[in-house]
């Protein structure tokens, strides 16, 4: 069990989840949308209508920024950078040529971190998916070409959409989703007209 264990955290698919920032964010973000509404759940000190609202409010913002993350940050800092890297590194503008898109190296990447004894030299999709020069690479060599400047590219293009999505652009749009969310299940009392002006004439 454990052999099998450990050939399951090596391998390819795994690993290369593991070194993309785009995937990390988005785990963290699920992670966030389940366990912090389950953590206040199982607090028994705070009151059920109070726990009720937080938790509501706790997995809605978690659900907006992941949704907001994944719909519009992730497709385009990651596809913003991967076509601007040709301009920013002119002597590696061949190695982006080589691909298509963003997901295309990512594509490829799969393929060039299996070991080259596995089913490399023979896969009919290798042959489909990619130009003469990358299925040379990844049929004729044991340790292909990675194309580092293009992947770094690439990740340097999501983290800091990660940045700007998430610390930025999340709160902004949450505010604006969440409360009326939580007034349409009834856990958040409209303000009344006279309300609005009180504070309108407090400002």
């Amino acid at each position: 069990m454990i052999t099998s264990l450990a050939k399951m955290i090596i391998s390819s698919p795994l690993t290369t989840m593991a070194q993309s920032a785009s995937t990390q964010v988005a785990v963290e973000t699920t992670m966030k949308a389940i366990g912090r509404p389950g953590f206040i759940l199982i607090d028994n000190n705070i009151d059920p209508d109070t726990k009720k609202y937080a938790v509501a409010k706790e997995f809605l913002y978690q659900a907006t920024c992941l949704l907001l993350y994944m719909t519009l940050v992730v497709p385009l800092f990651k596809e913003g950078a991967f076509k601007i890297g040709p301009k920013l590194f002119k002597d590696h503008a061949a190695d982006f040529a080589k691909f298509k898109s963003a997901n295309d190296y990512y594509k490829y990447r799969k393929y060039a971190d299996k070991p080259f004894e596995s089913d490399r030299v023979v896969n009919n999709k290798i042959d489909r998916l990619f130009n003469a020069d990358l299925r040379k690479e990844l049929k004729t060599k044991e340790n292909p070409n990675l194309y580092t400047r293009v992947k770094g590219t690439i990740e340097a293009g999501n983290i800091l959409g990660s940045v700007l999505g998430l610390a930025i652009l999340a709160p902004q749009v949450s505010h604006a989703i969440i409360h009326p969310c939580l007034r349409a299940l009834g856990m958040e009392e409209k303000k009344s007209a006279k309300a609005k002006a009180k504070i309108d004439t407090k400002a």
